[in-house]
Parts: C-alpha cells; sequence; structure tokens
C-alpha cells in the first residue's frame, strides 16, 4: 500500500488589513500634496526669496497751511461785448473802460436793440463752451446779476456779437457804479477796437 507523501510546508503570507492600507495610502497622498504645493508655490516666486512681498499703502497728508488753487479762466481768452439796457446814458462805456483796466478784452460798448425792455437786473449771458467765462465775470462784478444762456435772437443793435462769447447786459442795479478793484473810469465810449464805437 503507497503511504501518503508528505506534503512540504508552504510558506504562509498573511495578507495586510484593511488599516495598514488605508494608513499607506494616505501617507502617499499627504507626500504628493506637499511636493504638489511647493512646486505650486515654487513657479509663482520666479526669483524672490520664498518671502511673501507685502504691499504697505502710503498715506497722503495735505498739507493744512497749503492755499487752496483755484482755476480762473484766463481773461485774455475770450471777448466781452457790454450793452447798456439801463437807460443810463455812458453807463456800458464806463463799464467797458473798468472791466478793459482788470484785465478783460472787450468790444466797443452798445446799445440793445430797440424796443428791448429796460432792465432791472443785469444780465450776463454765454455762448456754449463760455460758462466758466460768464460766471467769472459776474464774480467779478458783484452784486446779484443773472447769468444765462445767450438769449436768440440776440438784443443787441447790431444783430451780432462778432468775437465775443460772453454778454453783460447792464442794468438799472449797477449802471454807473464802479466794479471793485477797476482803476479806471471811461467817458461813455470804449476804444479797444478799431471798428465803429457806439457809445453806452
Amino acid at each position: 500500500m503507497n503511504q501518503p507523501r508528505p506534503r512540504g510546508n508552504r510558506a504562509s503570507f498573511s495578507l495586510p488589513n484593511n488599516a495598514t492600507v488605508g494608513a499607506l495610502v494616505a501617507v502617499v497622498a499627504v507626500l504628493l500634496g506637499f511636493l504638489i504645493l511647493r512646486s505650486v508655490s515654487g513657479d509663482s516666486d520666479v526669483g524672490g526669496s520664498g518671502t511673501p512681498i507685502e504691499t504697505v499703502p502710503t498715506e497722503t497728508t495735505l498739507d493744512p497751511t497749503a492755499p487752496t488753487v483755484t482755476t480762473v479762466p484766463a481773461l485774455t481768452a475770450f471777448k466781452l461785448q457790454i450793452a447798456n439796457a439801463s437807460g443810463v446814458a455812458g453807463s456800458a462805456g464806463k463799464l467797458t473802460l473798468e472791466m478793459q483796466s482788470l484785465g478783460y478784452v472787450t468790444q466797443p460798448a452798445l446799445n440793445v436793440a430797440p424796443g428791448t425792455p429796460k432792465r432791472n437786473t443785469t444780465g450776463i449771458f454765454y455762448l456754449a463752451g463760455c460758462e466758466d467765462n460768464a460766471q467769472n465775470v459776474a464774480d467779478r462784478l458783484g452784486g446779484s446779476p443773472e447769468v444765462g444762456a445767450m438769449p436768440t435772437p440776440v438784443p443787441l443793435e447790431t444783430g451780432t456779437l462778432r468775437e465775443a462769447c460772453v454778454l453783460i447786459l447792464l442794468g438799472t442795479d449797477l449802471a454807473g457804479k464802479t466794479v471793485p478793484g477797476a482803476t479806471s473810469a471811461g467817458n461813455g465810449t470804449a476804444t479797444t477796437d478799431s471798428t465803429t464805437t457806439v457809445a453806452g
């Protein structure tokens, strides 16, 4: 009778348990994550020392003793037309010469067109683009003049402003009064232009 052959001893390998596999995967993931983040931060810090640069906002301090700068339109950048709407003879010519003495470029004084009603309040009117110039003139004259867009038609005896972009229709409120700071007074005519001068 054959005797059974003894079987050789087989090496037995124990399979790792689930906890060990999970721990190994976690360690590998952490290592990969660290390497990836290091690579990304190294790319964003090209040529740097590795230390992030902090930008500090600079503060601007205004000197309370510094004078306030205001922009004033150049007086020679526009022409001014003065017309007598007050009925006071010679008042537009007088104002024209006073405005000249203050540095304004004026055209000869005129009267308003026939049939234009007498004005109690001086009006300062401007063409488009001359708004700031008109306000400058109003501030110089003082009082409470009316400031507004140029009426149509232009209420002058000549019917035209020629080169002026600001028109003063002198009313009784300012007629015959001297403009603050003016150094000369006129005699009713203005001689700033070689064309015909009309008494104001």
